[in-house]
């Protein structure tokens, strides 16, 4: 099974997206995907990656990894390079599975569980303003969470407290954004504004709902300290990227000094990044993102680093439906996978305008039995025809 074609799509109306088809001499085609910036992602897959695997073999996986990132390290790997690189190993996995007519997670080592638990990551969405609903009215989002079955949500009220950048595109209508600077002063008045998110919720509906809490790697160590101290009276599931997480010896620092369990991250590029911190003892559950960090086969490697750290992941998706279909795969596999991420108005919202089939969430989980060859998935032919779609080709 030969590589002919790679093609990748992108469409306007979701201008972060990429979507890599990679085409076959068998007919076969494997889907594959990752997010941000997809201009530059998209030269790397034809200008660099297309001459290394066009004629190739695809099944091949491990090898065009190796020789992709050993290519992209000579100068400097991360970025747009592992980008690339990660749409691609979730494409040829996806090739695998559809040419042996066996699913991703039997490839990847065979059902460690049927379903797995999953939380709703509360951003605004056509469907839902459930960003809105934790900085305003918490207890009524949490109760809305519950009676669809979903235990879990992460909200980040602190964000709006740390410096922005001042450029409307990225500000928006609110003034403020999850993507800015360092802050160095949380005034008592902010961090208890952004805890009265958490008392409310609390108070609403007591322990039924588990409570994360999104940092965006806004703060310094002191207000990640101060704003650690406030929610450890609440049972927190985990704070995330409080800090920023390329220092291992400050995270394990923010270990040491606070009894809320850490979450790093999904801003980390492919396990020699998460070996410093699981090697320093710096979190206590690892969140890979299978579209940044290197593909499916990196994040296998990932999740058995933290499974002999007896460490859990949880495999971040605020992105794209490949990618969680990508990552419900793995949390079939993987048996430390604890919890997975969703976007509850991606998956009843846009995800089902792209691919062919629903995300199978039932009562807070997702269902990981019933999954067709490769991923089980393709881009509707629909969404493919709309006016909205450009395309590039190598072959």
């Amino acid at each position: 099974m030969k590589i002919t074609r790679l093609e990748t799509i992108r469409s306007s109306e979701h201008p972060n997206l990429l979507w890599l088809r990679i085409h076959t001499d068998t007919g076969l085609t494997g889907l594959g995907e990752t997010f941000y910036i997809p201009g530059a992602v998209e030269s790397v897959i034809h200008d660099f990656a297309a001459p290394l695997l066009l004629g190739q073999s695809a099944y091949d996986r491990e090898r065009h990894w190796q020789g992709l990132f050993s290519y992209a390290n000579f100068f400097g790997y991360a970025g747009a390079e592992m980008r690339a690189v990660s749409a691609i190993d979730i494409a040829l996995w996806d090739l695998l599975g559809r040419s042996t007519n066996l699913p991703v997670l039997q490839l990847l080592g065979g059902q460690t569980r049927d379903s797995i638990r999953i939380y709703n990551t509360c951003v605004n969405t056509p469907l839902y303003a459930d960003q809105t609903g934790f900085l305003e009215k918490p207890a009524d989002l949490a109760r809305s969470l519950l009676a669809q079955g979903i235990t879990t949500m992460k909200v980040w009220p602190w964000d709006q407290f740390a410096p922005q950048l001042n450029v409307r595109a990225v500000t928006g209508p609110a003034g403020w954004s999850a993507v800015g600077p360092v802050g160095h002063d949380l005034s008592p008045e902010q961090l208890a504004r952004g805890l009265w998110t958490v008392q409310e919720i609390r108070k609403a509906v007591g322990d039924k709902m588990q409570i994360a809490i999104e940092g965006h790697s806004r703060w310094d160590l002191n207000c990640a300290l101060r704003i650690a101290r406030a929610v450890e009276p609440y049972d927190i599931l985990w704070m995330e990227d409080i800090i920023q997480p390329e220092s291992a010896d400050d995270l394990a620092r923010l270990v040491r000094e606070t009894r809320v369990p850490q979450s790093v991250s999904e801003r980390l590029f492919t396990r020699h990044a998460y070996r410093r911190i699981l090697d320093a003892d710096a979190a206590h559950i690892i969140m890979p993102d299978v579209i940044w960090t290197g593909g499916l086969s990196e994040a296998v490697k990932i999740a058995t680093l933290a499974d002999t750290h007896h460490l859990s992941i949880a495999p971040h998706d605020c992105t794209g439906p490949v990618n969680l279909f990508a990552c419900l795969h793995l949390c079939a596999a993987m048996p430390n996978a604890m919890i997975m991420e969703t976007v509850r108005g991606f998956c009843e919202g846009y995800y089902r305008d792209v691919v062919t089939k629903p995300v199978p969430i039932r009562e807070g989980r997702a269902i990981l039995t019933d999954f067709g060859p490769g991923l089980g998935i393709d881009l509707r032919e629909d969404f493919l025809s709309r006016p909205s779609i450009t395309r590039r080709i190598s072959e």
